[in-house]
């Protein structure tokens, strides 16, 4: 597979796999190790019998990459888990280890990466893995933004748009910042999911839910409009990245 799987930073995944059967974790444990091979990837594999051993390590350490979850178990189960973790970590990427389809639905509102149906396949843990460390690499490339007072590193996948103001951009993003530079000072510092529309903004292609001849709609009902002949590109920019998944 022609990929490359180093990320920046530091180069070790911390991986932690959660299930109350100790033969599953085995064989868990012992096929992401295979895996990490590889992939001459460093990992940090720490195993967990019940959702609350994972919370209690999870309130000292809060830096898993990649979560291997198991939904039926005693006490709290994977899916309600996976809602605590939601709660202040949007980034680890979570995959269902499970003998039922039934739970399916759930996982789109903890953002699952995956569904794993047991009897586990080697060949499909694999391919999840290879996802999960693209996910992560994208997710970790950050803008630094020089403020008044502070400097501030926003990740890039978290960036809906970016808006000329007068002399002065914004960058909306969970929080809204405001510095004096130009739209073409930031094209550079952006990757293919941002599209300059025009001369006041660039939108983040993750964003759009709909694209008409004069406006853009963004989730979370942002509306932004679009000039005369960005219609076209738009959209082929979008097909264009869609075809990159």
């Amino acid at each position: 597979m022609d990929m490359d799987y180093k990320r920046g930073g530091t180069d070790v995944y911390k991986i932690a796999i959660c299930d109350d059967s100790q033969d599953m974790t085995n064989l868990v444990h012992k096929l992401t190790q295979k895996w990490a091979t590889a992939r001459d990837l460093t990992t940090e594999i720490n195993i967990f019998d019940s959702s609350e051993a994972f919370l209690f390590s999870y309130s000292e350490s809060r830096d898993y990459d990649i979560l291997l979850l198991d939904i039926e178990m005693g006490g709290m189960d994977g899916v309600s888990l996976a809602k605590k973790l939601r709660e202040d970590n949007r980034y680890v990427q979570i995959v269902f280890i499970t003998g039922y389809s039934d739970y399916i639905a759930e996982g789109y509102d903890v953002d699952a990466l995956n569904y794993l149906m047991k009897p586990l396949k080697e060949e499909k843990l694999f391919e999840v893995l290879d996802k999960a460390v693209v996910k992560i690499a994208r997710s970790e490339r950050m803008l630094t933004l020089e403020l008044t007072d502070e400097t501030v590193k926003v990740p890039l996948i978290d960036i809906k748009y970016l808006e000329v103001i007068k002399n002065y951009v914004t960058v909306h993003a969970d929080e809204d910042y405001t510095v004096k530079k130009t739209l073409g000072e930031f094209e550079s510092l952006l990757d293919e999911n941002f599209y300059r529309t025009g001369r006041s903004y660039i939108v983040n292609l993750r964003y759009v839910r709909k694209v008409t001849k004069t406006e853009i709609y963004l989730k979370d009902n942002i509306v932004i409009p679009l000039p005369r002949g960005q219609y076209e590109p738009l959209n082929r920019a979008l097909i264009h990245r869609v075809g990159k998944e």
